[in-house]
This record gives C-alpha cells, sequence and structure tokens, in this order.
C-alpha cells in the first residue's frame, strides 16, 4: 500500500496525463507536412497517350526529374504514340516525346520543350540517401483512375514500407523484367494510371517509383511495390545526357517456345502483326488462328507492332499457353495458344 499521500499525488498526476491525451490526439497535421504534399504534387504530371482499349489505360503518371521538363516513368505501351502529352501541375500541357526506353528496367525518360525552372526532384541526391526501412511511413502520388486532369491535384496515399525484397512479379504469363529490389508498401498504389508515380517521405523526399499492375508470382496476388530510386538513378542521370547504352539480357538457347506464326515483313517502325502465314501442323494451325488476323492483345497487353510480338515471346518456354485476341473482320476473337517445342519447327 502506499502511503496517502503518495495515493494522491500518483492521481494528480493520472489526471493530468489523462487530460493531456485528448489534447494530442486533436493536433492539426503539422504544417511541413501539408507544405510537403504541395510540393511533390508539383513535380508530379498526368501523361496521356496510346491506349483505350481492353486492359490498357491510355493515362498514366511520370515525375519531373530536371528543371528543363525531364520526365521518368514506367515504360509502357501508352508511350507508344506520336501524340504524347503532359499535364502539369498548374494546368499547363505540352506535347513530350520519348528519349530513352529501357525494357529490362522496365522505365522510360520522356521530355517536354520550351520549360525552365519548373520543379523537379534530384535524383542523384536523392539517390545518396538512405533507402527507406519496414516501418518507415511513405506517400504515394499518382494520377490513379485517371482522378487528376489539367491542375487538378494528384491523389495522395499514405502507408508503410512492409518490406525490402526481391520483385517476383508477372502480368498474366510474362514476367516482370525488372527482377530488383522494392519497396512492398501497405496502400493500395498499383492501379491503373499510378505507374510512374512517386513514393516520397512524409517530408516529401523522393524514394521510388510506383510499378505497372503485377501479380506475385509466389503468391498470385496483387503487388503494390515502388522501384527505389537508387536501382534507377545511373539510367535517369546517362539518359539526360544522351550518354545511355540499353541493357543487353543474355540469350538463352532453346528457351523459346515454337507457335508457328508467320507475320507480315516487318518494313516499317510499327508494322502492325498480322499473320501472313501459318506453318502447317504447327500449334497455330491447332488453335484455328488464320491468315490475315491481326494480333491485337497477348494474354491482355496491346501488341503494337511485329517486332513488339517477337520481344512479348521470345523467352516464353515450351508449353505456355498465350491468350491471344485477334481482330478477324469486325470482331475481336479470344484464341488460347499453346507453345510447342522448338525441335517442331516446319518450313512451310
Amino acid at each position: 500500500m502506499y502511503p496517502a499521500r503518495s495515493r494522491k499525488a500518483l492521481t494528480a498526476l493520472a489526471v493530468v496525463l489523462l487530460a493531456a491525451l485528448p489534447a494530442r490526439a486533436q493536433e492539426a497535421p503539422p504544417k511541413s507536412f501539408v507544405e510537403a504534399v504541395e510540393q511533390v504534387n508539383k513535380k508530379v504530371v498526368k501523361l496521356y497517350g496510346a491506349g483505350g482499349f481492353q486492359g490498357l489505360a491510355s493515362y498514366g503518371t511520370g515525375v519531373l526529374v530536371s528543371p528543363q521538363g525531364h520526365i521518368l516513368t514506367v515504360n509502357s505501351p501508352m508511350l507508344d504514340t506520336t501524340n504524347l502529352r503532359v499535364h502539369l501541375s498548374d494546368g499547363r500541357r505540352f506535347q513530350a516525346k520519348v528519349i530513352v526506353a529501357e525494357p529490362e528496367l522496365d522505365v522510360a525518360l520522356v521530355k517536354i520543350d520550351k520549360v525552365e525552372d519548373l520543379p523537379y526532384f534530384d535524383v542523384a541526391r536523392a539517390a545518396k540517401a538512405k533507402p527507406a526501412q519496414p516501418g518507415d511511413w511513405v506517400l504515394a502520388f499518382s494520377n490513379q483512375f485517371h482522378i487528376a486532369t489539367r491542375d487538378e491535384p494528384v491523389s495522395v496515399q499514405h502507408g508503410v514500407v512492409a518490406a525490402y525484397s526481391k520483385l517476383h512479379g508477372r502480368r498474366g504469363v510474362f514476367k516482370a523484367p525488372y527482377t530488383g529490389e522494392v519497396y512492398i508498401v501497405d496502400a493500395i498504389t498499383n492501379n491503373s494510371g499510378a505507374a510512374g508515380g512517386a513514393v516520397t517521405t512524409r517530408k516529401g523526399e523522393l524514394l521510388g517509383l510506383i510499378g505497372k499492375e503485377l501479380r506475385n508470382d509466389l503468391t498470385d496476388t496483387w503487388i503494390n511495390y515502388a522501384m527505389p530510386i537508387q536501382a534507377l538513378a545511373d539510367f535517369v542521370g546517362k539518359a539526360m545526357k544522351g550518354a545511355y547504352k540499353p541493357i543487353v539480357r543474355e540469350k538463352k538457347e532453346g528457351q523459346q517456345g515454337y507457335h508457328g506464326i508467320v507475320l507480315v515483313p516487318n518494313v516499317v517502325e510499327r508494322t502492325p502483326p498480322f499473320i501472313e502465314e501459318l506453318v502447317p501442323g504447327s500449334p497455330a494451325v491447332k488453335a484455328k488462328l488464320r491468315p490475315d488476323d491481326l494480333i491485337v492483345y497477348i494474354d491482355g497487353q496491346q501488341v503494337a507492332s511485329v517486332q513488339a510480338f517477337h520481344e512479348m515471346l521470345k523467352d516464353l518456354p515450351p508449353g505456355t499457353v498465350v491468350k491471344l485476341e485477334v481482330r478477324r473482320g469486325d470482331k475481336l476473337v479470344p484464341i488460347e495458344l499453346t507453345l510447342g517445342q522448338p525441335a517442331a519447327v516446319k518450313k512451310p
């Protein structure tokens, strides 16, 4: 038992502490937090390009990485257009062009002209900072679901870094080209249009770039992740100087599944992937593809050209079931194509 005097002192202290709790809980957010959100929004842009088809958004997000209008974003079919448009936070609109795209990192550098002194993220400086750790609070900024246009602010989400680990992702049957370390966050960040957005500290310091919508290879669940800026800094620095050399992946012999599709000659940069003929007895014949079919989608991803068709199938092993959608006349026809063994190749 405590003496009476001690009990009174403890009671008085408890009253003081309890009285202080509601006041602390009702404190307004720090002014610097609100300012950080406003400042980051000025460095995030909305992108509009190719798309609008099933499974392919025609809008996305990017982050300004120079005062002259260099923009870092993800590498996606949306960029495959001559009418790529950028909306700044103040409502100004510009035409943009792709400077460099790096499929292996799944990112691209885009540029708008005739601008100066834009607010931007200093990537070189951000890359020198210590990476965020599991448990750190983060903010995510993006134009997901086409929430923002013109001068409307992009969406802001508040979350925690749940893990820092290798990315084991895929989109349909296609493995994600980027397989490095990523931040796994507990906010639902990776939605349509969010790819290319910024993940920052609560002070607005750049941590990473929001990636595409992917499923986890190990759990078959959607992943909410961001590529750390440390992994992208070399690309950004060299690409802005015109000195970037694309990554060349080591070719794996004998791993490509056989389909038996012969496309029209690749005579221009974006030759549409029309089927010219099919090899007799091939998987393409068994799948009931036809000459003159236009291959529009492979597992939900738009096929922009003959070259894109070959790139998308080059690393798929025999036995892989590929879901195609082809335009036949005025209809889209779904086709399931099971790739065969390379040894089954027969010359027409």
